[in-house]
């Protein structure tokens, strides 16, 4: 009889346990996490995710390993995070071309195959030369690239990506530059040191130490405003009227997801403790050291997020499909034409 006692006791002890918070689900993050990231080291994907990796692991009392890794304009990395268990700790902080990569038969993915948990920063791109350049205003630039149409040399990340959408938006406006791609922002950066390119669209974040060592000039901005940190830069609206049309979309949006087939309740986990990170001040303190748009104020919910995917899906992928550069219209896949 008190060997029965003492495992009913016993049994009690291990159901209260279960019940306070002991059961699998409720010990998530029990170890560490892996955070891929789609592109090589250096580039606007890697500064971002690595600083928001900081953040989130604070939150989450568990070590972020971030791995980069690099192809295919993303979809090696995104295939790699969809491919592990859906338990949690595989996640995927990434660029934009989850939008694209159908149209441009890269992969069969779209954000449909993944649960955002939050739409991070978009990192502005700017327009830069290196420092011994002859260009020394955007206009001089431009007005090269009119004269001299396919000629003067633009790196880029690869076929759907910002960089190409760039490139896509000059040739509309008249302004055909000879792209070339490389395997990341860092890479296309250094093309344009080791004078491989005449120039480059690079986000703002991978350029601030060459511009402070003076290694790069910064000629313009592609966004719908100036930066705050360099007022006198214009935009490349300002320089040329046409352009401001497709200024008004963030070209960069970094975003932070998982496998839809993460279960719910760890999703949760995520995204409150994703939702603490971005309020820690070194984080604050990044976001405006970098002049980057925080994403997660313009689209604060799960819905906005959805929606903003859906809409940016849509412009990038038909922007992209007008210009002849895609394998596939955007028709194959649902894909609706912007309203305007």
């Amino acid at each position: 009889m008190k060997k029965m006692l003492v495992c009913a006791a016993a049994a009690a002890v291990c159901a209260a346990a279960v019940f306070a918070g002991g059961s699998k689900e409720a010990a998530y993050p029990a170890k560490a996490i892996t955070m891929i990231i789609p592109y090589g080291a250096g580039g606007t994907t890697d500064v971002h995710g690595r600083q928001f990796a900081i953040q989130l692991q604070k939150q989450l009392g568990k070590p972020i390993t971030v791995v980069n890794q690099g192809g295919a304009s993303g979809a090696k990395g995104c295939k790699t995070v969809l491919d592990a268990a859906p338990d949690g700790y595989t996640v995927l902080f990434t660029a934009e071309s989850l939008g694209t990569q159908r149209v441009m038969d890269l992969s069969s993915m779209s954000y449909d195959d993944f649960a955002p948990i939050m739409a991070v920063t978009n990192d502005p791109k700017v327009i830069v030369v290196s420092k011994d350049s002859k260009y020394n205003t955007l206009q001089d630039l431009l007005d090269d690239m009119k004269a001299n149409p396919g000629k003067i040399k633009m790196s880029y990340t690869g076929p759907g990506g910002s960089g190409h959408v760039q490139g896509l938006i000059f040739e509309k406006l008249g302004y055909k530059a000879a792209l070339t791609a490389y395997s990341g922002g860092s890479d296309c950066l250094l093309a344009v040191l080791s004078k491989q390119v005449d120039f480059t669209n690079s986000n703002y974040s991978t350029i601030v130490g060459y511009l402070k060592s003076g290694d790069i000039k910064l000629l313009g901005v592609s966004a719908a405003a100036r930066l705050p940190g360099h007022p006198d830069v214009p935009t490349l609206g300002e320089v040329d009227p046409a352009a401001a049309q497709y200024m008004k979309n963030p070209f960069s949006p970094l975003n932070f997801l998982v496998s839809k087939n993460v279960p719910a309740d760890i999703q949760k986990v995520l995204r409150e403790a994703a939702l603490k990170a971005v309020k820690d001040p070194e984080w604050v303190k990044f976001v405006k050291d970098n002049s980057a748009e925080a994403l997660y104020e313009m689209y604060p919910t799960i819905d906005d997020i959805k929606k903003f995917y859906k809409d940016w899906e849509s412009m990038v992928s038909w922007m992209l499909y007008d210009a002849g550069v895609t394998k596939y219209s955007p028709e194959k896949f649902g894909i609706a034409k912007p309203a305007n």
